[in-house]
């Protein structure tokens, strides 16, 4: 899904998907200021959620695969945007050290 598409101002910067979860660096500009009612962060991911269960329940038998809450962290600065960048670079490549990880 493209959340840019469906709200304006949003793009997503970087994102990698994990077996298990997904991080992604969510840019939300100033286009919607003053907006009434104006849409949340949990807006967006409640909807991603939505619409990606919805996709892979065509395929399934209605598993859950999201969890109910979400992570979030607000970025304040370059050296934090960079470092969040290079974390979710870096991420696949320490999959084995995940405590969920399964060698299938």
């Amino acid at each position: 899904m493209n959340l840019g598409k469906k709200y304006d101002g949003v793009k997503i910067d970087k994102y990698v998907i994990m077996p298990n979860h997904i991080h992604a660096i969510i840019s939300i500009s100033d286009v919607t200021a003053g907006a009434s009612p104006r849409t949340t962060l949990s807006d967006m991911i409640c909807t991603f959620k939505s619409l990606t269960t919805r996709l892979c329940n065509k395929n399934r038998q209605g598993n859950k695969i999201f969890q109910t809450s979400f992570y979030d962290h607000v970025i304040r600065s370059e050296q934090d945007y960079r470092e969040i960048w290079d974390y979710i670079d870096n991420n696949p490549a320490k999959w084995r050290e995940d405590r969920f990880y399964i060698n299938r």
